[in-house]
């Protein structure tokens, strides 16, 4: 905050503009957009990680194994988000304090689910509970992340799994037929021709997540929509800057930052499709054989 910004009473006109968009709950919205922009970075690999595995474990040729993939994939994906992000959260926090209650505390004689209420000794508190806050905070980002990559996760394998469908078996057929095992085929050549297939479907995903980040402040992170909600709305004269309803305009603000995420999105990805069609058998590796070649 500026040295100026010290008395908001006595400021007007561009100086309390200033002031008021530099104060320390703007400092905290602005953060949250790197939040958001770090949830982003941090959950698109593991839940593709866990969609790959989900995607392998369903074409097992083992039984359990291929159920395990499948179950994974039909549970999720038949389960309302804002259901599993309710009720994953909550299972993941006390599954953990559990496990800790148990190596911790194992003289505790009280029961731990008492009525509706889920109790533990304060040895097993995770964090504990005079931890700084910022560890509570990445707790609470970490099972966050969990969360999203799980649900994405199952949304990705699905994808993953119709790319290794669309690969023309001829092509896996022929690696055979030059002596590659069947780990070095589907190393050599099914995962590497699967993306492009798969790859539609993962940038559909991808722009998904981006529009289902404000689901954050489910899981108590205090995301970019919270933050313009409470900063937004009225603010009597008991507060240092008083104001009228303003979440309009805090709420475009979103929308801006959200479409430009979009269009960025669509460029970079537009330019991955374009090199992994490259030499491809599909449609858009055809057309640029053609316009290498000249041909019309």
């Amino acid at each position: 905050m500026l040295a100026s910004c010290a008395d908001p009473s006595v400021l007007e006109g561009l100086g309390w503009l200033l002031c008021y968009l530099t104060s320390g709950t703007h400092i905290a919205f602005y953060w949250s957009f790197v939040t958001v922009l770090v949830l982003l970075a941090v959950t698109a690999p593991v839940a593709l990680a866990f969609g790959f595995g989900g995607a392998v474990a369903a074409r097992s040729s083992i039984w359990p194994i291929s159920l395990l993939g499948r179950g994974y994939m039909a549970m999720v994906r038949g389960v309302p988000d804002i259901v599993f992000f309710l009720f994953f959260v909550i299972a993941l926090d006390q599954g953990i304090e559990w496990l800790t209650h148990q190596v911790r505390c194992p003289d505790w004689t009280d029961p731990v689910r008492q009525g509706l209420e889920f109790r533990v000794c304060p040895q097993a508190k995770v964090p504990p509970g005079n931890a700084p806050q910022v560890w509570h905070q990445i707790y609470g980002f970490g099972l966050a992340v969990i969360t999203f990559a799980l649900v994405f996760g199952a949304f990705a394998a699905n994808v993953l799994l119709g790319g290794m469908q669309a690969v023309p078996r001829a092509q896996l057929e022929t690696a055979e037929a030059y002596g590659m095992t069947q780990r070095q085929v589907f190393r050599r050549v099914l995962v590497p021709q699967m993306w492009i297939y798969a790859l539609p479907g993962l940038s559909n995903l991808w722009l998904i997540l981006i529009k289902a980040t404000p689901l954050l402040f489910l899981l108590g992170v205090r995301d970019i929509v919270y933050w313009a909600r409470e900063l937004g709305s009225t603010k009597t004269s008991v507060y240092a800057y008083p104001h009228p309803d303003w979440r309009l305009y805090y709420f475009l603000a979103l929308l801006v930052f959200y479409l430009c995420m979009t269009r960025v999105s669509e460029i970079l990805l537009g330019r991955l499709t374009r090199n992994l069609s490259r030499g491809q058998a599909t449609a858009a590796g055809e057309a640029q054989r053609k316009a290498a070649g000249g041909v019309a």
